[in-house]
């Protein structure tokens, strides 16, 4: 019997959360789908995400072009390879919607997992009325966040039975428990006694690092028994300007740039506690990866960051200024961990167990076959079309 071939539409298949969610269900689905991918941009570096010999099928995007020639060209191309169900993700695989909306009936899932810097607070409305338009072709749209589920509601007028929230999930199991990684810090010129304060992402300018190192350099300050480093894995354009903050007297051989890494888990057995302090996000897999990993965490206050940890530990979940370097709350939350290892201790047992018991992979693995399936189904059921 031949496996149903799902079709996955991106913007960019790049190493980035959803990208990451997507060979995470690939992997695990094994050969129950064959999946192919379209990258509108061209770029598919996330395949290496992928174990070896995956049978991942990469398809040419068509030629740039506006929204409505992009749709009328995903339509022919949709005709020509005839999936069984397209998946479209976020705003730049809308046009395949439309696609899917403008030409022969075909299951379709969209979703969506966040926006840009200039829509976290408040959605351009053209976008808004897009969504509006073409998104009733959806059989479900998947959100990861309970912010999102309500923009899906509110502002796209969706109704609740077609929007599914399906969180992030991840296997615990693989993440050893931090214990310094002495080896790894000797690498990086990390002292062993330090306390390391660790992100992981790309360097972009809505992942706020310089907002970080300020909240470093103020928490230093307030914890001086502590000898505080800052870890910081991933690259990006941001780059260059962290470093010339870096080089500032006071954090001058304190932070470390590891660069990109496929696999981050020996840089969180190496930190002592992780920090988010992005202007936008929704529910990141590094914040779950972290708790995995035994560590205690400080952020700010976006998308499910705050619901993401125990009640207890969500006072170190600080307002978000966005575009705002300067956050005292944030360098409250880190002197707090800084000075106390038992704290560190006990909160990262919490956030461990709270992963195990909340964000299981094989429970978000089972609802994404769940979905898959029924929209398949919902196909299969529907009557044949009369002749035109």
């Amino acid at each position: 019997m031949t496996s149903p071939r799902l079709l996955h539409v991106f913007a960019t298949f790049t190493a980035a959360g959803p990208q990451v969610r997507t060979a995470q269900l690939m992997s695990a689905l094994g050969d129950e789908f064959a999946h192919a991918v379209i990258a509108m941009d061209g770029r598919v570096d996330a395949r290496e995400l992928l174990p070896a010999g995956f049978p991942l099928e990469v398809l040419p995007p068509p030629p740039p072009a506006g929204s409505a020639r992009t749709a009328l060209r995903m339509r022919r191309r949709l005709e020509e390879l005839a999936p069984d169900l397209v998946l479209t993700y976020n705003w730049g695989a809308v046009d395949t919607v439309l696609a899917v909306r403008a030409g022969p009936r075909r299951p379709l899932i969209h979703h969506e997992d966040g926006f840009r810097p200039d829509e976290a607070v408040r959605r351009k409305p053209h976008r808004a009325l897009f969504r509006r338009l073409v998104l009733p072709a959806a059989h479900r749209v998947v959100v990861i966040s309970r912010t999102l589920q309500e923009v899906a509601l509110r502002e796209w007028h969706l109704p609740p039975a077609q929007v599914a929230y399906v969180p992030n999930g991840i296997r615990a199991s693989e993440f050893p428990l931090r214990d310094g990684n002495a080896e790894l810090r000797a690498s990086l010129g990390i002292p062993a006694e330090a306390v390391v304060v660790g992100a992981v992402g790309h360097l972009r300018p809505e992942k706020n690092v310089a907002r970080l190192l300020w909240a470093v350099e103020r928490a230093a300050e307030r914890a001086p028994g502590a000898d505080l480093h800052v870890l910081l894995l991933g690259d990006g354009p941001e780059r260059a300007r962290l470093e010339t903050h870096a080089a500032r007297p006071a954090l001058a051989g304190r932070v470390h740039f590891a660069g990109y890494h496929a696999d981050p888990r020996p840089f969180y057995r190496a930190m002592d506690v992780f920090a988010l302090s992005s202007d936008t996000e929704q529910m990141p897999i590094a914040l779950l990866e972290a708790m995995a990993a035994g560590l205690p965490a400080a952020g700010t206050d976006v998308g499910d960051v705050r619901a993401m940890l125990p009640d207890v530990d969500r006072h170190r979940v600080v307002p978000c200024r966005r575009g705002v370097v300067a956050c005292p709350e944030l360098a409250e939350a880190l002197a707090e961990l800084a000075a106390d290892p038992g704290l560190r201790g006990a909160a990262g047992t919490r956030n461990r167990a709270r992963v195990e018991a909340e964000y299981d992979e094989a429970r978000m693995v089972a609802t994404y076959r769940e979905l898959y399936l029924a929209a398949l189904a919902s196909r299969a059921a529907e009557p044949p079309r009369a002749p035109a």
